[in-house]
């Protein structure tokens, strides 16, 4: 091989890892990280055909998580690890044609997942029946507060309209659905509003990350094509922040030229630090010619914002290049073959965060960060 195709070589395969490596080990001191995948261990979570229950929409026993697992949220619970994964069954085809449920994984390592034969939240014969048939329950994120209760955040999907839904539960499966996020806020006037993606602030408080207020209040950010604020006092009824004309208030928005540029999908919960409140969100980049030119145009990878603590909506700092990015060969095969790591879990656990991310719509994966490692 001669050096000018040893060059090309090089820079094909091998570029795009150590260009993500690269940017992992020069993220600010604001930025959490740098996530490194544990060897040997990814995908953690794979479909499985051998799962099935009774299920109320077909009204005959379903092979629920036979299709597809992804976009995965995590909690601890008594000291362990637990992921809630949304799962596809096989009754349809193409995005958005399947029945998705959430099913469940406990982990006492954060990597090796026994799971429930059953899921654990689902389009069911009860009062969101019409918000989640036939689409089903979506991409879920969890939080808890210092009490216990732990709090879901999770996309109802009618295929007519998605909504951000909540439910609430004491011990991770038994779940009570309390509807639509925003349908009270200013007297049902964003009921019928296409939202997603709630990632509430969460803070470190003796080592357990729980949920925190700020200014008095319960906050989340949230939004899939921008990023909003919404605040609320029972943690079940939240209110979208409007700008001075009475819209939804968009804080963050798509850049051209960058990897968020399509898009800037709130990701798990959020986190209080000594520097101000960090978001961390998933970016899709563009397909046209506004999309940054360093990834493969459609990709989805994962970046952070940080926003000023005293005045949430203000962003103090924001990085330029995504610190996840998909590398692996499940990472960019499935159902998004452009290369997708959509983050919707972290939990710090053992001293150690553990980001867990839905692979090209198609597996769940984990990433750790260890602060020792950092320093």
């Amino acid at each position: 091989m001669n050096r000018t195709i040893l060059r090309l070589y090089f820079l094909v395969f091998f570029f795009p890892l150590a260009f993500a490596v690269n940017a992992q080990n020069k993220l600010p001191e604001w930025a959490l990280g740098p996530f490194v995948r544990p060897g040997n261990v990814n995908p953690i979570i794979s479909p499985k055909t051998e799962s099935v229950f009774m299920d109320p929409i077909f009204k005959q026993k379903i092979a629920w998580e036979a299709g597809d697992v992804f976009n995965p949220a995590a909690t601890v619970h008594k000291n362990k690890i637990y992921v809630l994964y949304r799962s596809e069954d096989r009754s349809g085809t193409g995005i958005g044609m399947r029945t998705s449920r959430i099913g469940i994984a406990e982990s006492s390592d954060g990597i090796k997942m026994k799971r429930s034969p059953e899921p654990v939240l689902y389009p069911d014969e009860d009062g969101q029946k019409a918000n989640e048939w036939p689409g089903g329950c979506e991409d879920p994120r969890i939080a808890v507060t210092a009490e216990g209760l732990y709090v879901m955040f999770y996309t109802q999907w009618n295929r007519n309209i998605f909504r951000l839904a909540v439910a609430t539960s004491k011990d991770l499966k038994h779940w009570t659905k309390h509807g639509p996020a925003f349908s009270k806020a200013y007297h049902g006037k964003f009921k019928d509003l296409k939202c997603k993606s709630g990632s509430i602030v969460t803070r470190l408080e003796n080592g357990k990350q729980i949920i925190a207020k700020i200014n008095g209040k319960y906050m989340m950010y949230w939004g899939e094509r921008f990023m909003n604020i919404a605040t609320s006092v029972d943690l079940l009824n939240w209110k979208p922040a409007l700008n001075p004309a009475g819209d939804l208030d968009m804080i963050v928005k798509p850049r051209k030229h960058y990897f968020d540029s399509d898009l800037t999908e709130c990701g798990p919960p959020a986190i209080v630090t000594d520097q101000g409140i960090l978001v961390l969100y998933n970016g899709k980049n563009r397909g046209d010619a506004g999309r940054d030119t360093n990834y493969v145009s459609n990709t989805y990878s994962a970046g952070q914002v940080l926003f000023d603590l005293k005045n949430p909506s203000k962003v103090i700092a924001r990085l330029n290049q995504p610190f996840f990015v998909p590398t692996a060969s499940f990472e960019k095969s499935g159902q998004y073959p452009s290369g997708t790591v959509f983050i919707e879990g972290l939990v710090y656990f053992k001293k150690k965060w553990f980001l867990y991310y839905g692979c090209a719509d198609s597996r769940v994966a984990v990433a750790i960060y260890d602060p020792v490692v950092k320093k």
